[in-house]
């Protein structure tokens, strides 16, 4: 088959392109963005062309495309003239997948790392094939083992029939698309009742609580839960702790995990290997070498400052960052960079994002990205709602990145969707 993959940039789709590309298939990626990204390691290991010309389309080829694609696209427009097959991303997901035993990962945070954490459990003990949020797709053709990221976004998982699902946690997020908390859980709800056989759920979380079936496995560090850490110990290497499934021993863990909820990752994780018959001693081996996601607290080291690049774009998942931070550099001074992606959720989110930089020492705030969203419709959301109520904080671009410079033994984290190695690498020509 031939695939032209619009948007091939995204992490996602670039995923997929890996995994058709193994298989076999010939593609070719477009993507309107021609900057670098982190995502076309991948892809250039395989020899995948990137284009930035729709002329490249032809009646040869079907298109997968993303949602940064509108649907008014020159792309689309010339797809249908052409009339040939397409597919949004998630769609050709739904297809794909239904040749697969396939087990999904979702949740409003956590799910590209707990999806690495699994893929790499899974593919060295037993194999499997997998699709990571990270840009990271590999397909094994010995067997039909499939570990998916499911996105919850505009409900695009429930184009999905997983036999297996874990549910990090349900918050309010994608104000663009939902209405409220409650409209998510529904959404969850119904990706539950889509689920054939088991649904584990991270049981300290209120609203997963919310869901109902009988499918419901709970993990955790509550002691109501089925699947629970006990005898934790937090340190600069790690974390330590007993895994209990449904009151036995299941094992001790020693891991280079950071944070309760990379804890609460991990006991999914561990519990989901166990329903393969992997033992505790194997998955413990292999969850000793994880490092975690791309562009989930990866590291650089500069002189006496590390520097950290983490996608964490939620006021939740910057918490966990921070706490991550503190763990491992309790003598270093923890400086966040926000770079606040999408308007809409600045809007809905700048107290709690205010409140959350407040736990750095020290703080800076980017202009917004926009995405797919117009800043004529958001004409009094910029940058300073946040500036303007947190403590210790100003801003920050490419031509005031020497206001990084003051701060010595410390770790500066970079926070947000966009790829901020712009900022990075602006850092390191100015030293």
């Amino acid at each position: 088959m031939k695939y032209f993959m619009a948007g091939i940039k995204g992490c996602g789709m670039s995923s997929l392109a890996s995994i058709l590309s193994d298989l076999g298939n010939e593609i070719i990626g477009y993507d309107d963005y021609k900057g670098k990204t982190e995502t076309e390691k991948e892809l250039q290991k395989r020899n995948i062309k990137i284009v930035n010309d729709v002329d490249y389309l032809t009646d040869e080829y079907t298109l997968i495309y993303t949602s940064a694609i509108s649907k008014d696209h020159e792309l689309i427009k010339k797809a249908k003239e052409l009339n040939i097959k397409m597919y949004e991303y998630y769609e050709f997901i739904g297809e794909f997948i239904k040749d697969y035993e396939t087990i999904s990962i979702s949740g409003t945070h956590g799910k590209t790392t707990t999806t690495a954490m699994l893929s790499k459990v899974l593919n060295e003990a037993i194999g499997c094939s997998y699709i990571i949020g990270d840009g990271t797709g590999n397909v094994n053709k010995n067997t039909n083992i499939l570990v998916l990221e499911s996105c919850e976004y505009k409900r695009h998982f429930l184009s999905y029939y997983p036999k297996y699902t874990i549910i990090t946690n349900i918050d309010l997020d994608h104000v663009d698309c939902y209405n409220d908390i409650e409209d998510i859980i529904k959404a969850f709800q119904e990706f539950v009742d889509r689920t054939s056989t088991k649904v584990i759920a991270c049981g300290d979380d209120l609203n997963t609580r919310k869901l109902v079936s009988d499918k419901i496995i709970y993990y955790g560090l509550n002691s109501d839960n089925d699947i629970r850490a006990t005898n934790i110990e937090y340190t600069k290497d790690g974390s330590s702790f007993d895994c209990i499934i449904n009151n036995e021993l299941f094992g001790r863990f020693n891991l280079h995990i950071y944070g309760k909820h990379m804890i609460q990752n991990a006991l999914a994780v561990i519990y989901m290997a166990s329903l393969y018959n992997i033992e505790s001693n194997i998955i413990n081996k292999i969850l000793n070498k994880f490092t975690g996601a791309k562009r989930r607290f990866s590291e650089e080291k500069v002189n006496d400052v590390v520097l950290v690049d983490d996608y964490a774009h939620h006021p939740v998942e910057i918490k966990t960052v921070i706490d991550h931070a503190r763990q491992k550099y309790k003598d270093k001074e923890v400086v966040g960079v926000l770079i606040p992606y999408t308007y809409s959720r600045v809007k809905a989110f700048y107290k709690e994002f205010a409140k959350v930089m407040n736990l750095c020492d020290y703080s800076y705030v980017t202009d917004i990205e926009p995405a797919r969203e117009k800043q004529e419709n958001y004409k009094n959301i910029t940058k300073e709602m946040i500036i303007s109520i947190t403590n210790n904080c100003e801003a920050l671009d490419e031509k005031t990145i020497n206001k990084l410079y003051k701060h010595k033994n410390a770790v500066i984290l970079f926070l947000g969707c966009k790829d901020p190695r712009w900022l990075i690498d602006a850092y390191k020509k100015g030293l």
